[in-house]
């Protein structure tokens, strides 16, 4: 049931992007069996998902395979003097494993073998499509938004004392070393999210079962309903809104980014040397390729995901999830891409999500109704603070500040307060899980 939802929504997607002459993911998830894939390390992470349902040999026999392939592939293209100017010289191989893995569960597997070698494959494929079909909702959003509200933004940040302009500046400072080390942290958090479900998902093939939650099920989730808050609240960013979107970074990168805009529907070149002045806001037009995807920030919900999820692993996991959080603030903030209110709504959102989830696993009490109930709201009235109170937040920055610093506080608290109660204190004495779904 579930495979056939997820088919139904990525060909709803595709008939989407086609309706707005864009390639849907399912045309641009083809393209790359032959095409350099726009993200290699996204495709191997997806294979290294699906090798949790192997054993070790098979491991070692799908990673060779995959290798091989690329090494064909490489060869090919030098031979016909074929450059690789967009995307990543591997990945292919990946991908042509993945599919293969998927029909040889449908041919050689039996009963709960082919069960859970399709699983396996599933969830590799759900991360790879899953950023396919993310990138498509992002143009779809560019087409069919074309006013954002990014002055609503700009004036409710200055609640929190503008702290893009401030990273910013910053980032700015630190020259080409300390963008392109926060452009890698930024670019790479699916891998990051692997390592940490990968740890969690280790002794899946020696117990024949997946367990019930897992950070695969809340990026999935986070992924899905995010996009929807962008056609509601669409959103280009500081860099977008308030600079030229690609000049500043041009001068010290050593790889300029790919962004899309070319600053002339700016509303002012002011990103980062001076915050926008309070006054009354109002929607904007932008051009028809610049994601409206602000609020929430999904890279700050991803990486509390990630930080959530890493606090049962050993200590060098904890450390890890704590600075991916810490660099993924720094780079949405320090590039432009987000406004601090942002980031306040991502937290809150996952925490939401992942509240939700863990109630859904363990059944809906009176507290776990109560969490999710509670950040539901939460973020609803941040959601309706920054459209209709943004220049009272800006002239009361004293009061709206802490306010909304205490609105995320609280739900952090009691998040942490209501699955500390839920969960025992020893890990290892919990009761065995029933066999659980994939999702």
């Amino acid at each position: 049931m579930g495979a056939v939802v997820a088919l139904g929504f990525f060909v709803a997607m595709e008939c989407a992007a086609h309706h707005y002459g864009l390639p849907g993911p399912l045309t641009t998830q083809a393209r790359e069996f032959v095409c350099p894939p726009k993200s290699g390390p996204l495709l191997y992470a997806g294979l290294a998902l699906m090798t949790v349902v192997l054993t070790w040999r098979q491991r070692f026999l799908a990673f060779g395979a995959a290798i091989g392939i690329d090494l064909a592939f490489a060869v090919v293209r030098w031979v016909c003097d074929i450059e690789v100017t967009h995307g990543h010289p591997f990945g292919n191989g990946a991908l042509w494993v993945l599919v293969g893995c998927a029909v040889i569960a449908l041919t050689r597997r039996t009963g709960p073998e082919r069960v859970l070698l399709l699983k396996g494959v599933g969830l590799g494929m759900l991360l790879v499509a899953g950023r396919k079909t993310g990138d498509t909702w992002l143009l779809i959003t560019a087409k069919s938004r074309p006013q954002v509200l990014d002055p609503y933004l700009a004036n409710a940040d200055h609640a929190l004392g503008n702290p893009s302009w401030l990273m910013g500046r910053l980032v700015t400072a630190t020259g080409a070393v300390g963008f392109n080390f926060l452009d890698t942290i930024y670019g790479q958090l699916a891998v990051a999210a692997v390592v940490v479900a990968l740890y969690q998902l280790r002794h899946v093939a020696a117990q024949r079962r997946f367990p019930r939650h897992h950070l695969v099920r809340t990026f999935l989730l986070i992924g899905l309903l995010g996009p929807a808050i962008y056609m509601i609240f669409p959103v280009v960013g500081p860099v977008f809104a308030y600079g030229t979107g690609t000049d500043h970074w041009a001068s010290i990168a050593l790889w300029s980014p790919q962004i899309p805009s070319d600053g002339r529907w700016a509303v002012a070149n002011l990103w980062p040397q001076t915050p926008p002045p309070i006054s009354a806001p109002h929607s904007i037009p932008f051009d028809g390729v610049t994601p409206r995807n602000c609020m929430p920030s999904l890279h700050t919900a991803w990486a509390t995901a990630i930080l959530i999820h890493s606090r049962t692993g050993p200590r060098f996991l904890r450390y890890a999830g704590t600075f991916w959080l810490i660099a993924t603030l720094c780079a949405t903030l320090g590039f432009g891409y987000h406004y601090g209110v942002d980031l306040v709504a991502g937290v809150v959102f996952t925490l939401t999500i992942e509240a939700g989830l863990r109630a859904y696993d363990r059944g809906w009490d009176r507290s776990a109704l109560r969490l999710t109930a509670y950040g539901a709201a939460v973020f609803l009235a941040l959601l309706l603070s920054y459209r209709f109170l943004p220049v009272r937040m800006a002239e009361y920055p004293w009061l709206a500040g802490p306010l909304l610093l205490l609105a995320l506080a609280s739900v952090i608290y009691g998040y942490t307060r209501t699955v500390a109660r839920w969960e025992p204190a020893n890990p290892s004495a919990r009761a065995p899980q029933p066999q659980p779904e994939l999702l």
